[in-house]
């Protein structure tokens, strides 16, 4: 009906392209327009002003000879002042961006190796969009709103092997630690038992002492309320009654597991010089 009254109908975000007997005449906006057939006028198409998008795979080899498929992401827009070359120049304007991508691309990321790819994937996107600027605007009659690299994707035994090896660094770094943390563990326990056998000989050797103060202070005090005594003879009944005690204590316990030596008052005898010997000559000193 519309082609029937020469009305055409142009939508939102869109431009139609008019032409007259076949020759470009001019680019109608939205809105509703004219175009009286009969002397030759006609739509010879319409081109969307919306932003669009077009997704490219490209695969190539980086500078260390590794495999990977870059997909590479471009927006891009139809210029409404340049509408008629975006019509008339282009035949297949997807493909046309696409080999552009192609050849950026492939130009870029063989001079790369794998793990730079993945580093300066921001400027291997700039040299794509610099490229496209360079005959978009100027020729083609599109403008390119955003390039993206939204994926680099290196062959799958690649991908196996690089989480090997990552996994195998983490490994090497947590033995390590692992191997600190048990080193200085054992330091620790070390300086503990040190520490702690040295504070057990001060008590003995404490320990020792005041039984030496009070052996002498016993024997001093005896010595002097008993006329007649002599120390050997208080340290000689000081063993004895000792003896006798720890054999009391020996008797009283039931689950005592308990050596027996030759003994007498004979060998207490000797045991009493012994000890004499040993203790006499510290206290004195």
């Amino acid at each position: 009906m519309g082609n029937l009254f020469c009305c055409v109908q142009v939508d939102q975000s869109t431009v139609a392209i008019k032409g007259n007997f076949g020759k470009f005449d001019d680019v109608l906006g939205p809105g509703c327009h004219c175009v009286p057939w009969f002397i030759g006028d006609q739509i010879a198409g319409k081109l969307s002003l919306r932003v669009q998008q077009l997704d490219v795979r490209c695969e190539t080899k980086t500078k260390d000879n590794v495999f990977v498929n870059v997909i590479a992401s471009i927006q891009y827009r139809v210029l409404a002042e340049k509408a008629n070359d975006a019509f008339y120049k282009l035949s297949d304007s997807r493909s046309q961006i696409q080999a552009y991508v192609f050849d950026v691309i492939r130009a870029s990321v063989p001079r790369l190796n794998l793990d730079d790819v993945f580093d300066q994937k921001n400027e291997i996107a700039k040299a794509v969009a610099d490229e496209l600027e360079k005959v978009s605007n100027v020729s083609l009659g599109f403008e390119i709103v955003q390039t993206l690299i939204i994926d680099i994707e290196p062959d799958e035994g690649v991908k196996r092997a690089m989480n090997e090896i990552n996994a195998a660094t983490r490994l090497r770094v947590a033995a390590n630690d692992k191997a600190e943390a048990e080193k200085i563990l054992q330091i620790k326990e070390a300086e503990g038992e040190a520490e702690s056998t040295y504070l057990s000989g001060l008590g003995i050797a404490r320990q020792r002492q005041a039984i030496v103060d009070g052996l002498r202070d016993s024997v001093l005090g005896f010595s002097a309320n008993v006329p007649g005594t002599s120390a050997k003879d208080v340290i000689d009944m000081i063993l004895v009654t000792q003896y006798f005690d720890t054999m009391k204590d020996i008797g009283a316990a039931s689950k005592t597991s308990a050596v027996f030596i030759p003994h007498g008052p004979g060998v207490v005898r000797d045991t009493a010089t012994q000890i004499r010997g040993g203790l006499l000559p510290a206290s004195s000193s």
